[in-house]
């Protein structure tokens, strides 16, 4: 190998030119810099006897205080993990009716007072309203009309929509307080049980005579009567209840012609 030189210009052997420089590994070795390996080495433990590690339990590993599996330990300043109580318990949960909102008392009493039209009805009752017995009871309708090969559930909610839309109008302009969509519609749902019974009747007899109209007149009075009852003692309209009564029989008229015809 040849190098070239910027000086002469002219290109020298490698080995010649790598001579020019001193030789450092024997100049250090003979000032000291390297020294014997023997000075640094170590003799290698003698052991007289040989014992086994003692042996730990590999779930001592988990369960030792100062182990980093520990939830407790190595947090810093966060603190410890908080301890979950245990005091939840199934007991302590609500009743599954109260989650959903369905009062079984205040559909008891509301049914007890459209069964007995004489029974004043409570100034409190539609504090509350729900809708769970309304909707019971208009399935039930449908569900009765069913038996008679009857399958109007269609018309049911049409007509039922519909008539308490004009329920909530007409009720809105003629009382002062004004009544909300909620009451009106379970004061019309609850009042639907004699439609119910007339269903029920029609599944087991034909009402396409005298004994079918004279049924009707009995159940549409009946509704009538106890969802403009519930309707005066929610707006205090006492001296209108027939003027209540009226809209309310239309609509549960066409109710008991659905379940005639």
């Amino acid at each position: 190998a040849v190098v070239s030189t910027q000086s002469t210009g002219q290109q020298q052997p490698y080995s010649t030119q790598y001579n020019q420089y001193p030789n450092y590994s024997q100049d250090s070795s003979q000032q000291g810099f390297y020294s014997s390996p023997d000075q640094y080495s170590t003799p290698a433990p003698q052991y007289s006897t040989c014992q086994p590690a003692p042996y730990s339990s590999p779930d001592s590993f988990y369960t030792s205080p100062n182990s980093f599996y520990d939830p407790n330990a190595n947090m810093g300043s966060m603190g410890a993990v908080p301890q979950q109580s245990t005091s939840d318990s199934f007991e302590d949960e609500p009743p599954l009716m109260e989650e959903l909102g369905i009062d079984l008392q205040q559909i008891y009493q509301t049914t007890m007072t459209v069964l007995n039209p004489s029974k004043p009805a409570a100034t409190n009752l539609m504090d509350d309203p729900d809708l769970s017995g309304p909707l019971m009871f208009c399935l039930g309708f449908g569900s009765l009309l069913l038996l008679s090969g009857k399958i109007h559930f269609g018309y049911i909610y049409g007509v039922a929509l519909i008539g308490a839309a004009s329920m909530y109008t007409l009720l809105n302009l003629m009382s002062v307080n004004g009544v909300s969509a909620s009451i009106t519609v379970s004061v019309l749902g609850y009042c639907m049980l004699p439609m119910c019974v007339l269903a029920g009747i029609s599944a087991l007899l034909s009402l396409k005579g005298m004994l079918g109209i004279i049924l009707c007149m009995v159940t549409v009075s009946w509704a009538a009567f106890a969802s403009s009852k519930l309707f005066v003692s929610v707006l205090a309209m006492y001296d209108q209840q027939p003027l209540v009564a009226y809209p309310c029989a239309i609509m549960y008229g066409i109710f008991a012609v659905l379940t005639v015809f």
